[in-house]
């Protein structure tokens, strides 16, 4: 990949594989629908009201502007000089929202910026788990720790500890998932270096995601399991309201909202006060799941 065309078909062709990939798996059907709106060229598929999936979006977008929104440069002070320099980002975002809640949401996006003679990438992947199983956080993230191994030194560790810190929500002094890879103002040690690691990290995605549908869709679930799972989504909303600044870009860019926040869960639930008993999956989800650990340590 030598240009923001060859990053952007990537991103196309990635899109088509992880659509194919996970319909295989769940045997759902879907539609894909091209959307075009000023100033944006960019494609969705759209799964909702299927067998495994209620909900989920892959989307890829190319943009360009006038002037980087303020969200894009947050935590960048090096690259603020270039605020109000014109730039074209391409980028491609997914998540998942499955029916069963045995089944985790999976959220992942790959992005890269130009302006002028600067650019840089972001991305990352994350799992939010609803029933916590060992055997699936393991997973994840050794999958995680390969899809990076296309660098020297394989940067895995210092990805996870930003997920980590990223994915936290800061009102409710708890984390959103397990984590995964968060990474952002991606630019050294080279753009050749950059975009092989980008790819890695795409070609892994089903990869990481994809086992640990196939062994958890079928689980037997109770309406209990399903109200759980409508509640954390919760946390999810929460987060990308919040603080999630790919959503804030997207509103500060002045793009379509419907395409923004198609990422939302289709049903969510807020309970007051409400604390799971103890010594059940629920409260085991909390106490074990949510709070960092060294996952590729662990033993089944």
């Amino acid at each position: 990949m030598n240009s923001i065309t060859d990053i952007t078909q990537y991103f196309f062709d990635l899109q088509k594989n992880i659509h194919n990939e996970l319909n295989h798996i769940t045997q759902d059907t879907s539609q894909q629908s091209p959307l075009h709106w000023e100033n944006y060229q960019g494609h969705i598929t759209h799964w909702e009201n299927q067998p495994c999936f209620e909900k989920a979006t892959i989307s890829v977008s190319h943009i360009a502007g006038q002037s980087l929104p303020k969200a894009s440069l947050d935590h960048a002070s090096e690259l603020k000089e270039i605020i109000n320099q014109p730039y074209e980002a391409t980028g491609i975002s997914m998540i998942f929202h499955p029916r069963n809640p045995h089944v985790p949401t999976m959220h992942a996006n790959l992005r890269y910026f130009q302006c002028q003679d600067t650019w840089w990438f972001g991305g990352g992947m994350d799992l939010t788990p609803y029933y916590g199983y060992r055997e699936d956080a393991i997973h994840w993230h050794q999958s995680c720790q390969t899809a990076c191994s296309a660098s020297t030194p394989n940067p895995y560790p210092w990805f996870k500890t930003q997920c980590d810190d990223y994915f936290y929500l800061k009102h409710r002094q708890e984390h959103r998932g397990i984590g995964g890879l968060f990474f952002d103002k991606l630019y050294e040690p080279s753009f050749e270096s950059c975009t092989k690691l980008i790819q890695s990290i795409g070609d892994n995605l089903t990869k990481a995601y994809a086992p640990i549908v196939s062994r958890r869709q079928n689980t037997p679930y109770t309406q209990e399991q399903t109200e759980f799972q409508h509640y954390r989504r919760g946390r999810y909303v929460e987060f990308n309201l919040l603080q999630d600044r790919g959503t804030l870009f997207g509103l500060q860019s002045g793009h379509r909202t419907e395409n923004i926040l198609v990422s939302m869960p289709p049903k969510v639930a807020w309970k007051y006060g409400y604390q799971p008993q103890q010594n059940t999956p629920e409260a085991k989800l909390i106490e074990t799941f949510l709070s960092p650990k060294d996952w590729i340590k662990e033993t089944l």
